[in-house]
């Protein structure tokens, strides 16, 4: 499952990704995101929190491209990941560099305690 919401107030954008996610799932919340990205301004901060993510199919790369890809053209300024087991990192660093053209800030954390701290909240 995805869970996409977004804090106008606090120009910030909140992607969870819980149990077992497949590319329907990406490809099905991608309008979603399109909705909650015009809540934004450019200079905008994500959390993406995989603390919840069992499993993760491999042909989910193409559609979390696209989903940086909407990301990075919106103005994301900086971007927290929470990834509490090192293992279960899908290769996100190397999907950042092919999309997220203006390089945003990029922190990886162990906990939610750690990334409010990286977000100042």
């Amino acid at each position: 499952m995805l869970l996409v919401t977004s804090n106008k107030a606090r120009q910030l954008l909140h992607v969870g990704y819980v149990g077992h996610v497949r590319q329907e799932e990406l490809r099905h919340n991608q309008v979603d995101l399109a909705t909650q990205l015009g809540e934004l301004s450019p200079g905008f901060r994500l959390l993406a929190d995989f603390s919840r993510l069992d499993a993760m199919d491999l042909d989910c790369a193409p559609e979390l491209g696209r989903m940086m890809d909407l990301i990075g053209e919106a103005g994301v300024k900086t971007v927290v990941r929470i990834i509490p087991d090192r293992g279960k990192d899908i290769g996100l660093n190397i999907l950042t560099v092919f999309h997220y053209r203006h390089r945003p800030r990029v922190v990886t954390c162990q906990s939610l305690a750690e990334a409010l701290k990286v977000l100042a909240l």
